[in-house]
């Protein structure tokens, strides 16, 4: 699990199980985003709750899970917003 702590003493991170948040104070956990199944079978991240991009379409639902995790990384958690 990746913590990325700011100057305001903000610390933002992806949620899983890893660590217990609230040992760091009261969490305030939002949804990234929405890995949906579409008409046809494959799978999608929208990512819109951050102002992202829809992502996909994916073959499998891990796929999607993957992609959703990589662009949270690398434009959600190191960005200022």
């Amino acid at each position: 699990m990746e913590l990325l702590i700011t100057p305001e003493a903000t610390i933002r991170c992806l949620y899983d199980e890893t660590l217990e948040l609230t040992a760091l104070g009261q969490p305030q956990i939002q949804r990234g985003s929405h890995v949906e199944p579409t008409t046809d079978g494959n799978w999608t991240a929208d990512l819109s709750p951050v102002s992202g991009p829809l992502l996909g379409p994916f073959p499998r639902r891990s796929e999607a899970l993957a992609a959703e995790v990589a662009w949270l990384e690398q434009h959600w958690l190191l960005s200022n917003s």
